[in-house]
């Protein structure tokens, strides 16, 4: 078949370098393969690889590609920190766990969302319970179900949405957008109306590779929001939780906390309004250890250019042809908003993330003696 589906920065690749540098590391590795193909129609799957003893009492957790395109940074490091760690012995107990992306239909697709768009840091919910009900959204969802990419169509979107930033001010639209919603299924920052594949498949992991533990560090790895260059360290849930104080002391002034709420709005460029963060979820699935969960988030570009090619591959996936010449351009700029060809970019994100990790490794033997 002819596509025009870039093929720079694949999952497929990505994916045979982390198993790569696992098995030489001499982890133990997991494949969870996804029901779907990719766009080369390559088979997709979620790996963990577990660098240790896989019985340890003490974890490092990595996680990659919860936001399918994000993943090429998360990968990228998971891939120099196992090549790393494989030159040296771990802490006695400790043990780290890679998940490598949790989201391999976003990742293979250049998506930020899932197979069922799908974003998975609002999909973490109790589907059992009254969902989030963001009427808000309601108003703007024409804006993102445009039929054009370009015309007159695109334009009145352009400008409906263009009036509501100047009415209210950009963080406030982008607060009910961002939000997350569950009534519009071809709408953006869609939180499903069931736990999708990713989150039944974590869900999995954890149990199997993390229940066990007494102590844990989560680093759940992202990209888009904040300064360009500039990785913050975050930890985002929706209340204060046990092991919080911590990961305080270990990180200091580095850690940024974050407790989600409807009116709650952040500086960091994450989504402050959203429920069904990762997580979260990870808070309440593990309540006997004593967890921290992060979240590195990379800045990449400001937010209203990363907002613009974001509609667009929504606009792609409802309309277009992501194989074609156009879906090829796309894909390519989607990309680079998540993923900076920069050189310079890949090589601090990479550097901070290994900062942070160190720390981790070094701190986890002693929490709680």
């Amino acid at each position: 078949m002819q596509t025009e589906f870039p093929t720079q920065s694949s999952y497929r690749t990505q994916r045979e370098q982390f198993l790569v540098a696992a098995t030489t590391a001499g982890a133990t590795l997991t494949e969870y393969p996804h029901p779907l193909k990719g766009p080369f129609g390559e088979s997709l799957s979620t790996d963990v690889a577990v660098l240790g003893d896989p019985g340890a009492k003490r974890l490092l957790i990595a996680l990659s590609g919860t936001h399918g395109v994000e993943g090429f940074y998360g990968s990228g490091c998971q891939i120099k920190w196992l090549q790393e760690l494989d030159k040296r012995s771990l802490p006695a107990d400790v043990a780290v766990v890679m998940i490598h992306a949790i989201n391999p239909w976003g990742m293979a697709w250049l998506r930020r969302v899932n197979e069922d768009n799908i974003d998975l840091n609002r999909n973490h919910l109790d589907f059992q319970r009254p969902l989030p009900d963001n009427q808000a959204y309601d108003a703007l969802h024409e804006i993102y179900a445009c039929p054009q990419l370009q015309g007159p169509e695109r334009d009145r979107a352009d400008a409906l949405l263009d009036e509501q930033i100047r009415l209210h001010g950009w963080p406030a639209v982008m607060s009910i957008v961002e939000g997350g919603q569950h009534a519009h299924p071809d709408g953006l920052f869609f939180g499903g109306l069931a736990p999708s594949w990713s989150n039944r498949t974590l869900h999995k992991i954890v149990q199997m590779h993390v229940a066990h533990a007494e102590v844990a560090m989560c680093f759940d790895l992202h990209t888009g929001a904040g300064e360009y260059g500039h990785p913050m360290l975050l930890t985002i849930t929706e209340s204060a939780y046990p092991a919080l104080a911590d990961a305080q002391a270990i990180y200091g002034p580095w850690l940024y906390s974050l407790q989600t709420g409807a009116d709650t709005l952040s500086e960091t460029g994450v989504a402050a309004t959203a429920t069904g963060y990762t997580s979260q979820a990870l808070i309440d699935a593990l309540p006997q250890v004593r967890l921290m969960p992060f979240v590195i988030e990379c800045g990449t570009y400001p937010g209203p250019d990363v907002h613009r090619h974001l509609r667009d591959d929504h606009w792609l996936h409802l309309h277009g042809n992501p194989s074609d010449a156009a879906g090829r351009e796309i894909k390519l700029n989607l990309l680079e908003q998540f993923y900076p060809a920069d050189s310079d970019w890949q090589a601090m994100v990479w550097l901070r993330t290994w900062q942070i990790w160190e720390r981790a490794l070094s701190a986890l033997p002693t929490i709680g003696v």
